[in-house]
């Protein structure tokens, strides 16, 4: 009987699926409170984690997006 590999890769090697504020804000080549304003206003999605704020990557590439059509 064949075993089937692990689906999951091994830590450090996926493409993260949220990032930190920071994070997001290094991503796009902008300031962390420029990211903050994009947040408060809508423009980028975030979500909690207990305290914490995350940017989901689809959010960050959904603003792009956006931009790009809007250019």
């Amino acid at each position: 009987m064949a075993t089937r590999p692990d689906p999951t890769p091994p830590v450090g090697t996926a493409d993260p699926m949220v990032f930190t504020v920071e994070e997001a804000a290094s991503q796009l080549r902008i300031g962390r409170s420029t990211m903050y304003e994009l947040i408060a206003t809508g423009e980028v999605g975030s979500i909690t984690i207990g305290a914490s704020r995350r940017i989901p990557a689809e959010d960050l590439r959904a603003y792009v997006a956006s931009r790009r059509s809007a250019a």
